[in-house]
């Protein structure tokens, strides 16, 4: 079950991360989903490491995190992607 979380985890915070990285982004889904995933837990890392992981209430810092390492993550590979593709 944790594994199907991990999914829809990943969908969330991928997709909020290709939203913050500016111009259009011709990735697919499956590869924004790892990206999404490896953010959290990258995310998750950097908030232990802040001591921000877990807060009274949500915990909007942790998310920024994983949000903001899964839009450098989605940055850096869409260019490699696109130049596969051509």
């Amino acid at each position: 079950m944790s594994f199907l979380w991990a999914i829809i985890a990943g969908l969330i915070i991928g997709l909020l991360a290709k939203l913050v990285v500016p111009g259009r982004q011709p990735i697919p889904l499956w590869l924004t989903v790892v990206m999404g995933i490896l953010g959290a837990v990258a995310g998750n890392a950097l908030a232990t490491a802040f001591g921000v992981r877990d807060t009274g209430g949500i915990d909007w810092i942790r998310h920024i995190f994983q949000i903001g390492i899964a839009a450098v993550l989605i940055a850096f590979v869409t260019p490699l992607w696109a130049r596969r593709r051509a």
